[in-house]
């Protein structure tokens, strides 16, 4: 490959954020009631009000035996911000060969039970991010938070980032309340078709709880395994709601959801479609149909999707459109392809023509993203 990388997922997590991010930027009426690093068990942990939301300044991803891509590219040390570190994280950039990154932030915010203390957490860190990102607009593309339990709050947010220049955004899908094809979420879908950003819908990880008597393991795979299809309810929602169809100039990313399930998603929402075309008269005493398209015809003309590595949904890459997909490499997950993604790209997608691994790999988020 003789062009650079362009990363379409990946993190700024919460363990690597800057200790003062929020108490910096949030009047101080509200600081005491803002997540802060104090002294835990185990280290340093951030904690906001009577709960430890997570670790600070360590590597470790999760509770059980993972390791971070930091730690796997022996890069990792203790305390040291390296992925909000301007200079560090491009220097990681540099090492994987891949020209600009799409940071998605942590899901903190969601914790906070106020509604006024969330909306100043994810404003304040969205304004972090825009100073963040200046250190290297070209590479650094950071997507910032919104609230997905508050759609005017969310528009509101949505509106102000757009005219910070941030050029991507995120709602957690699956915590979102009412659902995002709800009709409270009109005016929100109006504005992110006006302003072109696109909309990320991210999964929402979380940790899994299973029978005490049954295998840890066992949990953590089924969780593991099922997570990815969060996102179906979310998108067929969208489509057969006809928000599409209203706002043809939103643009949809379905990002860590990997690509193997939109096939099948896709076939079957058409299928479904078909049938509610054939009983049309039955359906006009309730509201008509939406949509006057097959839905796969909104997901190619408005959805994206990123994947990592993903050998059966690349295989299906014809069904899905090869102009739909981005690759990313998960940096710093334990799950990322760093620092060997061009190693990984070369197995995953040596069978592929050449014009399609550069779409999968840069031109497709370039053509998102304005990188041109």
């Amino acid at each position: 490959m003789d062009y650079p990388l362009i990363s379409a997922d990946d993190h700024i997590d919460l363990r690597y954020l800057p200790r003062d991010l929020w108490e910096a930027r949030v009047p101080a009426a509200a600081r005491g009631q803002m997540p802060r690093v104090e002294p835990g068990q185990s280290g340093l942990v951030w904690r906001c009000g009577d709960q430890v939301w997570g670790p600070w300044g360590t590597a470790r991803a999760t509770d059980v035996p993972l390791k971070s891509a930091l730690e796997r590219g022996g890069v990792f040390e203790e305390g040291v911000l390296r992925p909000t570190t301007p200079e560090l994280r491009l220097a990681d950039l540099d090492r994987d060969g891949v020209y600009a990154t799409v940071m998605y932030g942590p899901v903190a915010p969601l914790l906070l039970p106020d509604p006024a203390m969330r909306q100043l957490c994810y404003a304040a860190y969205n304004d972090w991010l825009v100073e963040f990102c200046r250190a290297e607009p070209r590479r650094l593309i950071g997507v910032g938070l919104l609230p997905a339990d508050d759609p005017v709050l969310a528009r509101q947010e949505l509106e102000r980032v757009a005219r910070l220049g941030l050029r991507h955004v995120v709602l957690l899908a699956a915590a979102a309340d009412p659902p995002l094809y709800h009709p409270a979420w009109e005016p929100f879908w109006a504005t992110a078709a006006e302003t072109r950003i696109p909309i990320g819908l991210h999964l929402l990880v979380q940790r899994p709880v299973g029978h005490p008597e049954v295998h840890p393991i066992t949990t953590a795979a089924i969780a593991g395994t099922q997570v990815q299809l969060q996102l179906v309810a979310p998108l067929v929602g969208i489509i057969f709601g006809g928000v599409l169809e209203r706002h043809p100039g939103v643009r949809l990313v379905l990002a860590e959801a990997g690509i193997g399930w939109i096939p099948y998603v896709l076939e079957r929402m058409d299928h479904e479609y078909d049938k509610y075309v054939e009983a049309r008269e039955g359906w006009e005493a309730r509201g008509g149909i939406p949509i006057p398209l097959p839905p796969s015809a909104y997901f190619r003309r408005q959805v994206w999707a990123t994947f990592q590595d993903d050998p059966a949904g690349l295989g299906l890459l014809s069904t899905i459109g090869e102009d739909r997909v981005m690759w990313a490499s998960d940096y710093p997950h334990p799950d990322s392809t760093w620092p060997h993604s061009r190693q990984v790209i070369a197995e995953t997608m040596g069978g592929l023509p050449e014009p399609t691994r550069r779409k999968l790999t840069h031109d497709n988020a370039s053509a998102l993203y304005g990188l041109n």
